[in-house]
Protein backbone atom coordinates (compact mmCIF):
# COMPACT_ATOMS: atom_id res chain seq x y z
CA UNK A 1 0.00 0.00 0.00
CA UNK A 2 1.22 3.37 -0.84
CA UNK A 3 1.86 5.99 1.84
CA UNK A 4 1.65 9.53 1.87
CA UNK A 5 4.12 11.44 3.97
CA UNK A 6 3.75 14.72 5.93
CA UNK A 7 6.63 17.50 5.49
CA UNK A 8 9.34 16.28 8.42
CA UNK A 9 8.64 13.03 7.99
CA UNK A 10 11.45 10.07 7.03
CA UNK A 11 12.38 6.55 7.63
CA UNK A 12 15.98 7.02 9.36
CA UNK A 13 16.82 8.59 11.95
CA UNK A 14 16.92 12.53 12.41
CA UNK A 15 20.23 13.92 13.51
CA UNK A 16 19.46 17.63 13.31
CA UNK A 17 17.06 19.99 12.09
CA UNK A 18 16.08 23.40 11.25
CA UNK A 19 13.32 26.01 9.33
CA UNK A 20 14.90 28.71 7.17
CA UNK A 21 12.29 30.87 5.61
CA UNK A 22 10.24 28.70 3.04
CA UNK A 23 13.06 25.53 3.65
CA UNK A 24 13.42 22.77 6.71
CA UNK A 25 16.78 21.58 6.47
CA UNK A 26 17.84 18.31 8.32
CA UNK A 27 20.40 15.14 8.35
CA UNK A 28 19.22 11.98 9.05
CA UNK A 29 20.83 8.59 9.27
CA UNK A 30 19.66 4.95 7.37
CA UNK A 31 20.91 1.96 8.82
CA UNK A 32 22.06 -0.86 6.55
CA UNK A 33 19.42 -3.16 5.74
CA UNK A 34 16.81 -0.69 5.68
CA UNK A 35 13.93 -0.88 2.93
CA UNK A 36 11.03 1.26 3.04
CA UNK A 37 7.18 0.92 1.54
CA UNK A 38 6.29 3.00 -1.55
CA UNK A 39 5.66 6.56 -0.14
CA UNK A 40 5.54 9.78 -1.23
CA UNK A 41 6.56 13.53 0.57
CA UNK A 42 3.81 16.31 0.27
CA UNK A 43 6.81 18.86 -0.02
CA UNK A 44 9.73 18.45 -2.97
CA UNK A 45 13.06 17.63 -1.73
CA UNK A 46 16.44 18.37 -2.83
CA UNK A 47 19.21 16.11 -1.00
CA UNK A 48 22.56 15.83 -0.89
CA UNK A 49 24.10 12.20 -0.07
CA UNK A 50 26.83 13.14 2.66
CA UNK A 51 27.61 9.06 3.66
CA UNK A 52 27.54 5.65 1.65
CA UNK A 53 25.04 4.72 -1.36
CA UNK A 54 21.69 3.21 -1.83
CA UNK A 55 19.26 2.97 -4.54
CA UNK A 56 15.31 4.42 -5.23
CA UNK A 57 13.57 2.85 -6.83
CA UNK A 58 10.60 5.66 -9.12
CA UNK A 59 8.33 6.22 -12.33
CA UNK A 60 11.67 7.10 -14.54
CA UNK A 61 13.26 3.49 -12.76
CA UNK A 62 16.13 2.62 -10.70
CA UNK A 63 19.01 5.08 -9.85
CA UNK A 64 21.84 4.67 -7.61
CA UNK A 65 23.03 7.99 -5.21
CA UNK A 66 26.21 7.48 -4.47
CA UNK A 67 28.34 9.53 -1.59
CA UNK A 68 28.32 13.12 -2.72
CA UNK A 69 25.13 12.73 -5.14
CA UNK A 70 22.85 15.83 -5.51
CA UNK A 71 19.52 14.78 -6.01
CA UNK A 72 15.61 16.26 -6.36
CA UNK A 73 12.74 14.52 -5.85
CA UNK A 74 9.03 15.84 -6.81
CA UNK A 75 6.36 16.30 -4.24
CA UNK A 76 4.13 13.81 -4.66
CA UNK A 77 6.43 11.34 -6.53
CA UNK A 78 5.72 7.73 -5.54
CA UNK A 79 8.80 5.81 -4.65
CA UNK A 80 11.06 2.92 -2.06
CA UNK A 81 14.66 3.26 -0.99
CA UNK A 82 17.04 0.46 -0.61
CA UNK A 83 19.80 1.05 1.72
CA UNK A 84 20.99 -2.83 1.50
CA UNK A 85 25.25 -2.04 1.72
CA UNK A 86 25.82 0.49 3.65
CA UNK A 87 24.64 3.02 6.45
CA UNK A 88 23.95 5.99 4.76
CA UNK A 89 23.25 9.98 6.00
CA UNK A 90 20.99 12.21 4.28
CA UNK A 91 21.11 16.15 4.17
CA UNK A 92 18.12 17.32 3.03
CA UNK A 93 15.99 20.19 2.05
CA UNK A 94 12.17 20.41 1.73
CA UNK A 95 10.97 23.08 0.01
CA UNK A 96 7.02 24.64 0.98
CA UNK A 97 4.92 24.68 -2.05
CA UNK A 98 4.54 28.61 -2.01
CA UNK A 99 8.13 28.86 -2.57
CA UNK A 100 7.93 25.99 -5.37
CA UNK A 101 5.52 27.75 -7.07
CA UNK A 102 7.74 30.52 -7.51
CA UNK A 103 10.63 28.30 -8.30
CA UNK A 104 8.23 26.73 -11.30
CA UNK A 105 8.14 30.12 -13.03
CA UNK A 106 11.48 30.11 -13.37
CA UNK A 107 13.02 26.52 -13.63
CA UNK A 108 10.91 22.48 -13.49
CA UNK A 109 14.32 21.24 -12.17
CA UNK A 110 12.04 20.63 -8.80
CA UNK A 111 9.03 18.54 -11.52
CA UNK A 112 10.31 15.05 -12.02
CA UNK A 113 13.51 13.29 -10.15
CA UNK A 114 17.05 14.31 -11.44
CA UNK A 115 20.69 13.33 -9.83
CA UNK A 116 23.88 14.72 -10.30
CA UNK A 117 27.16 13.64 -9.10
CA UNK A 118 30.09 15.66 -8.48
CA UNK A 119 31.09 18.98 -9.56
CA UNK A 120 29.82 22.44 -8.81
CA UNK A 121 26.51 21.42 -7.31
CA UNK A 122 28.25 19.06 -4.60
CA UNK A 123 30.00 22.08 -3.69
CA UNK A 124 27.49 24.43 -3.39
CA UNK A 125 25.18 21.66 -1.26
CA UNK A 126 28.44 20.95 0.79
CA UNK A 127 28.64 24.88 1.62
CA UNK A 128 24.70 24.69 2.31
CA UNK A 129 25.71 21.69 4.79
CA UNK A 130 28.38 23.57 6.48
CA UNK A 131 26.24 26.59 7.07
CA UNK A 132 23.42 24.48 8.33
CA UNK A 133 25.83 22.75 10.71
CA UNK A 134 26.84 26.34 12.52
CA UNK A 135 24.05 28.70 12.49
CA UNK A 136 24.15 32.79 13.22
CA UNK A 137 22.31 35.41 12.71
CA UNK A 138 23.52 35.68 8.53
CA UNK A 139 22.68 31.94 8.43
CA UNK A 140 18.96 32.24 6.96
CA UNK A 141 19.98 34.84 4.26
CA UNK A 142 22.81 32.61 2.93
CA UNK A 143 20.88 29.21 3.02
CA UNK A 144 18.04 30.75 1.13
CA UNK A 145 21.19 31.83 -1.36
CA UNK A 146 22.44 28.63 -1.54
CA UNK A 147 19.40 26.80 -2.14
CA UNK A 148 18.20 28.95 -5.28
CA UNK A 149 21.87 29.02 -6.65
CA UNK A 150 21.76 25.15 -6.42
CA UNK A 151 18.35 25.00 -8.05
CA UNK A 152 19.65 27.55 -10.74
CA UNK A 153 23.15 25.36 -11.42
CA UNK A 154 21.07 22.06 -11.65
CA UNK A 155 18.80 24.02 -14.04
CA UNK A 156 21.51 24.85 -15.99
CA UNK A 157 23.20 21.58 -15.93
CA UNK A 158 20.37 19.65 -17.01
CA UNK A 159 19.17 19.71 -20.70
CA UNK A 160 15.49 20.65 -21.06
CA UNK A 161 15.21 20.58 -24.96
CA UNK A 162 16.05 17.31 -25.96
CA UNK A 163 13.92 14.49 -27.44
CA UNK A 164 13.18 11.36 -26.00
CA UNK A 165 16.06 8.89 -27.18
CA UNK A 166 15.45 5.38 -28.87
CA UNK A 167 16.16 2.24 -27.21
CA UNK A 168 19.50 1.60 -29.14
CA UNK A 169 20.81 5.16 -28.08
CA UNK A 170 20.21 4.39 -24.09
CA UNK A 171 22.27 1.54 -24.70
CA UNK A 172 24.87 3.50 -26.55
CA UNK A 173 24.91 5.76 -23.01
CA UNK A 174 24.74 2.91 -20.85
CA UNK A 175 27.73 1.89 -22.41
CA UNK A 176 29.33 4.95 -22.08
CA UNK A 177 28.51 5.00 -18.45
CA UNK A 178 30.29 1.31 -17.99
CA UNK A 179 33.30 2.37 -19.54
CA UNK A 180 34.10 5.80 -19.64
CA UNK A 181 37.37 5.81 -18.70
CA UNK A 182 38.52 3.36 -21.28
CA UNK A 183 39.68 4.35 -25.06
CA UNK A 184 36.47 4.20 -26.75
CA UNK A 185 36.07 5.02 -30.39
CA UNK A 186 33.27 6.59 -31.82
CA UNK A 187 32.94 3.19 -34.20
CA UNK A 188 33.05 0.98 -31.10
CA UNK A 189 30.12 2.25 -29.49
CA UNK A 190 28.24 2.27 -33.04
CA UNK A 191 28.75 -1.09 -33.94
CA UNK A 192 27.85 -2.09 -30.41
CA UNK A 193 24.38 -0.77 -30.86
CA UNK A 194 23.92 -1.67 -34.60
CA UNK A 195 23.88 1.52 -36.19
CA UNK A 196 26.70 3.79 -38.38
CA UNK A 197 28.95 6.62 -36.52
CA UNK A 198 27.59 9.22 -38.58
CA UNK A 199 23.91 8.57 -37.58
CA UNK A 200 24.73 7.75 -33.43
CA UNK A 201 27.02 10.65 -33.55
CA UNK A 202 23.97 13.14 -34.95
CA UNK A 203 21.45 11.27 -32.72
CA UNK A 204 23.55 11.66 -29.32
CA UNK A 205 23.95 15.44 -30.16
CA UNK A 206 19.82 15.94 -30.94
CA UNK A 207 19.26 14.07 -27.60
CA UNK A 208 21.67 14.63 -25.40
CA UNK A 209 22.49 18.03 -26.50
CA UNK A 210 26.28 16.95 -26.72
CA UNK A 211 28.65 15.23 -28.74
CA UNK A 212 30.06 11.62 -27.52
CA UNK A 213 33.55 13.13 -26.49
CA UNK A 214 31.77 16.08 -24.36
CA UNK A 215 29.50 13.16 -22.88
CA UNK A 216 32.35 11.03 -21.92
CA UNK A 217 34.70 13.86 -20.40
CA UNK A 218 31.92 14.98 -18.00
CA UNK A 219 31.53 11.49 -16.86
CA UNK A 220 35.15 11.43 -16.32
CA UNK A 221 35.24 14.53 -14.76
CA UNK A 222 31.96 13.76 -12.58
CA UNK A 223 34.45 10.35 -11.65
CA UNK A 224 37.41 12.90 -10.60
CA UNK A 225 34.75 14.64 -8.31
CA UNK A 226 33.71 11.89 -6.44
CA UNK A 227 37.05 10.58 -5.33
CA UNK A 228 38.66 13.99 -5.22
CA UNK A 229 35.63 14.88 -2.29
CA UNK A 230 35.80 11.27 -0.67
CA UNK A 231 39.02 9.31 -1.29
CA UNK A 232 43.00 9.60 -0.25
CA UNK A 233 44.22 8.85 -3.54
CA UNK A 234 46.60 10.41 -5.54
CA UNK A 235 45.67 13.33 -7.81
CA UNK A 236 48.03 11.21 -10.86
CA UNK A 237 45.89 7.84 -9.30
CA UNK A 238 42.54 10.01 -10.05
CA UNK A 239 43.78 11.02 -13.43
CA UNK A 240 44.40 7.53 -14.61
CA UNK A 241 41.21 6.09 -13.12
CA UNK A 242 39.41 8.53 -14.74
CA UNK A 243 40.61 7.65 -18.17
CA UNK A 244 42.91 10.48 -18.75
CA UNK A 245 46.09 10.36 -20.30
CA UNK A 246 48.06 11.98 -17.13
CA UNK A 247 47.52 14.10 -14.40
CA UNK A 248 48.69 17.37 -16.51
CA UNK A 249 45.67 17.06 -18.65
CA UNK A 250 43.34 15.92 -16.18
CA UNK A 251 44.45 19.62 -14.28
CA UNK A 252 43.70 21.07 -17.69
CA UNK A 253 40.02 19.55 -18.49
CA UNK A 254 39.08 20.14 -14.43
CA UNK A 255 40.05 23.65 -14.56
CA UNK A 256 38.24 24.34 -17.69
CA UNK A 257 34.97 22.35 -16.46
CA UNK A 258 34.97 23.24 -13.01
CA UNK A 259 37.16 26.69 -12.79
CA UNK A 260 39.04 25.15 -9.94
CA UNK A 261 42.05 22.89 -9.99
CA UNK A 262 41.97 19.46 -8.68
CA UNK A 263 43.58 20.26 -5.56
CA UNK A 264 41.43 23.16 -5.07
CA UNK A 265 38.99 21.44 -5.60
CA UNK A 266 40.07 18.95 -3.10
CA UNK A 267 40.67 20.96 -0.80
CA UNK A 268 36.97 22.58 -0.54
CA UNK A 269 35.89 19.44 1.19
CA UNK A 270 38.72 19.25 3.53
CA UNK A 271 38.66 23.01 5.24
Amino acid sequence: MELKHPPGYLYGEQLRSCRVADFTLAESFYPLGLKTPIHRHEHALLCLIRRGAYTETCRTGIRTHQQSTVFFLPPEEEHLSNFHSTEVRIFRVEVDPQRLECIREHSKILDRPANFNGGLLTRLATRLYREFLQIDETSPLAIEGLVLEIIAEASRSRPTSGRQAPCWLKQARELIHARFSEKLTLAEIAQSVGVHPIYLASEFRRCYLCTVGEYVRQMRIEYACRELSTSDSSLVDIALQAGFADQSHFSKVFKRLTSLTPSQYQASFRS
